[in-house]
């Protein structure tokens, strides 16, 4: 796959070191926060209750080796050197594997796909070298339960991701607060780090609509500091108390570990595991910046300083056996106040990288239909890509306060947080496995070793946080079914939606039959309708004419719609074209969107969508001008089409009365059966000589379309009126108990309590007519 720099910063290779240091600097704060933070908790989970510091000091010798080796093995040679490359046009996570997949081998479950998406220039695929059709493709595609079962795991890694969103703060500033219990006697402690902690979560949660833009320059100096600070106290107890510590990365002691220790050895693997939260966010924060840079900034800061951070606490700890086990034992007790603050405001900028990675993978869940509506407000307009969801926001507020009061310790937080975190990387793991096959056409047994090897490393630790199900583990499960219920009947009840709308559509033959015969009027404005449907009438408008017999003298078919890919040009977002001859002013129009791309503001889609119609009326008509002049073999083809099945991309380069300036556009002709979809790239040149002819022919077409654009203008000047469907479901007779429950229930339910389509598109209700439609699914 290309490495590409993410959509904030650039695309090109050629960025000097210069702009690559910069870069791999500012993902410190952004991307390494959590990461950075982890030594504060480590030590104090794994030997929470499982296992007990000895005067041998194996225990504390086969710990740090454990942990070296996991810092090794998957932020270092997972993340950074395989994971990391498997990007979608530069961005990473979760759903960008899931669209790498997509499109690569058909395992979509998304609606309303067209093969005009293929053409996309960000739907970029690498072609399979010839005679290698792999098995596991066709496996994939042949049935249908793999299609679901993939669309499972996606979206329990997205579940998981939601719930270490809501662990990681609580985890992270309840253990930076608890190092008051060292400067305070535990009469005082206990009733301040609880109030302290909730306090700082309520500040974190509540500033979150300001966004990170306005405090994100000092987010990456704090995580420097402190990744500074941590080496720099790690190397000071390395040579002050066993300068001999290095010895104890070799594997040989963990192996002396287990075997001392058997079962409580290996249940405390799941405090162990807690060294490599926030190596996720390597991957998923990839569209912010780029490989290199993560890289750079990993390799040769992040890693060297949390490898010492841990061998100096090690070193520490074989010299004190009998202490109770705290980071902030060991930080000399002249600085330990400074040290704390600086733990707290780390652990603050970590909670920030975490919560908005919530916001941002709920936000493309929403966009791919597997989350119900919720509000999403852009707080940046630079910077793409930073989101904030009231509703989440402070949902996750109240469970984070809830856990840190519920649990009251780092003990339960880091069962409930290492359960999450290990789950996350195993579906990574899997989802990686299939792009190596998939996407980079590597033979099978190479995405095999890379399956066993990591996911043999993650089950060990996934399997050692399943054992404390009782002791806080119970959290993320319960939360995770909780959420992938919802997100699977949303995603199930939108899909059985638009298969009714389908199958109900009407054909263009009514549409063209209504008329003053039949007692139905058109009104001056333009009447958008919007619609999941990219072929043919929506059963929502037949049944507004039936009620309301007149309808707009300007109708437009809206379809937005979302594509697998994490963004959409502006110049190949609007596919225009024609339902039903010129005369009768109807039309489509399909806004394709990535999972990533910032949807309008409805005034300014408003006037984009007017500007797109205008030039492709402009485009159609210099076309059927052109068709009526040339004489070529390709003319024959094009005037046999339906107009209703053609549609053209419209790009930004405009269309102006005398000359044709749009270069080139595409013509995309749909047709109801996906293999009859055909695309052509055509260009035109019109000369001057030519658009003055004073041929009758010519006169008459220029008429015709100047003519059409003021209707489109003084549609635009009387109003436009968007309608849409208010639907209501209920499950067909005969249906399982199950299926009523969710459907008339629980989908009603969230439907009824979460954001409407006139909310998510910002309708303004004075301009709003929506149509009542039953589904009986």
């Amino acid at each position: 796959m290309d490495l590409e720099f993410g959509n904030c910063w650039g695309n090109s290779r050629k960025d000097s070191w210069k702009t690559i240091l910069l870069l791999a600097y500012q993902s410190l704060g952004v991307v390494y926060g959590d990461l950075s933070i982890s030594p504060l908790y480590v030590y104090t989970s794994t030997f929470a209750e499982d296992i007990e510091h000895s005067e041998t000091n194996e225990e504390i010798f086969g710990t740090l080796s454990f942990v070296f080796w996991t810092l090794t093995l998957v932020p270092l040679f997972k993340y950074v050197f395989v994971v990391l490359r498997a990007d979608d046009n530069g961005e990473g996570g979760t759903f960008a594997l899931y669209s790498l997949i997509c499109r690569h081998a058909k395992v979509s479950l998304l609606p309303n796909r067209q093969h005009s998406d293929e053409a996309l220039s960000t739907y970029k695929m690498e072609e399979p070298p010839a005679k290698m059709n792999s098995m596991v493709k066709l496996l994939l595609e042949k049935y249908k339960a793999l299609h679901t079962a993939l669309l499972i795991v996606v979206l329990l890694g997205t579940c998981m991701v939601i719930g270490d969103g809501l662990l990681t703060p609580a985890i992270s500033v309840f253990s930076a607060v608890s190092g008051l219990e060292v400067s305070m006697s535990k009469k005082h402690h206990q009733y301040a780090v609880i109030p302290i902690t909730c306090f700082i979560l309520v500040c974190l949660f509540a500033l979150q609509h300001y966004g990170t833009h306005r405090v994100g320059f000092l987010f990456a100096p704090i995580v420097l500091a402190w990744l500074l600070c941590i080496s720099t106290f790690g190397l000071y107890n390395i040579f002050k108390w066993n300068p001999h510590i290095y010895k104890a990365l070799s594997p040989y002691y963990m192996f002396k570990f287990l075997k001392k220790t058997r079962i409580s050895g290996w249940m405390s693997l799941g405090g162990i595991l807690l060294c490599i939260t926030g190596s996720e966010a390597m991957f998923a924060d990839l569209g912010h910046f780029s490989y290199m840079a993560i890289q750079i900034a990993f390799t040769f800061l992040v890693y060297p300083a949390l490898i010492l951070a841990y061998m100096g606490q090690a070193a520490y700890l074989s010299n004190h056996h009998h202490l109770q086990i705290s980071f902030y034992a060991s930080v000399p007790e002249s600085v330990r106040w400074p040290v704390i603050i600086l733990a707290i405001l780390a652990s603050v900028v970590g909670s920030q990288a975490i919560i908005s990675g919530t916001f941002s993978i709920i936000n493309q869940s929403q966009s791919l239909g597997c989350f119900p509506r919720v509000k999403v407000v852009h707080t940046s307009d630079k910077i793409h890509g930073q989101v904030y969801i009231p509703e989440i926001n402070w949902i996750l507020m109240i469970l984070c306060i809830a856990v840190t009061i519920g649990f009251r310790d780092t003990k339960h937080m880091g069962n409930a947080s290492g359960l999450a975190v290990m789950t996350v990387m195993l579906v990574t793991t899997c989802l990686t496995s299939l792009v190596i096959i998939l996407c980079w056409h590597k033979p099978p047994i190479i995405a095999l070793c890379f399956l066993l090897f990591f996911g043999s490393i993650e089950l060990l630790y996934f399997s050692a946080s399943l054992m404390k199900f009782c002791e806080g583990a119970w959290f993320p499960i319960l939360l995770a079914l909780f959420l992938m219920i919802i997100m699977f009947l949303w995603h199930y009840a939108s899909i059985k939606k638009y298969e009714y709308d389908l199958h109900n559509k009407v054909s263009l033959d009514w549409l063209l039959a209504l008329g003053p015969s039949l007692g139905i009027a058109r009104v001056p404005g333009i009447g958008l309708v919007f619609t999941d449907l990219t072929t043919g009438i929506p059963a929502n408008f037949s049944r507004f004419v039936t009620n309301l017999p007149a309808y707009h003298r300007i109708l437009v078919f809206v379809c937005v719609k979302s594509v697998p890919v994490p963004h959409v040009p502006v110049a190949e977002r609007y596919l225009v074209g024609r339902v039903g001859p010129p005369e009768h002013r109807s039309y489509r129009c399909i806004v394709r969107y990535g999972y990533r791309d910032v949807h309008q503001d409805i005034d300014s889609f408003e006037s984009e969508l007017v500007e797109k119609l205008s030039d492709f009326i402009q485009y159609d008509w210099y076309r059927a001008r052109a068709s009526n002049v040339s004489n070529n073999e390709d003319d024959g083809s094009c005037s046999n089409e339906s107009s209703g099945h053609r549609l053209t991309v419209i790009g930004t380069m405009g269309l102006c009365e005398d000359s044709l300036q749009l270069a080139s556009v595409s013509d995309v002709v749909e047709i109801d059966a996906p293999l009859g979809t055909r695309e052509r790239r055509v260009r035109f040149a019109i000369d001057g000589d030519n658009e003055h002819d004073n041929d009758t022919e010519s006169v008459t077409v220029h008429h015709q379309m100047q003519q059409e654009l003021e209707d489109l203008y003084a549609g635009q000047e009387s109003g436009i009126a968007f309608i849409l469907g208010h639907s209501h479901v209920r499950a067909k007779p005969g249906s399982s108990v199950f299926k009523k429950l969710a459907l008339n229930y629980g989908y009603n339910f969230l439907r009824r309590n979460c954001r409407g389509p006139d909310v998510a598109l910002k309708v303004p209700p004075v301009s709003l007519l929506e149509v009542g439609m039953v589904y009986v699914l």
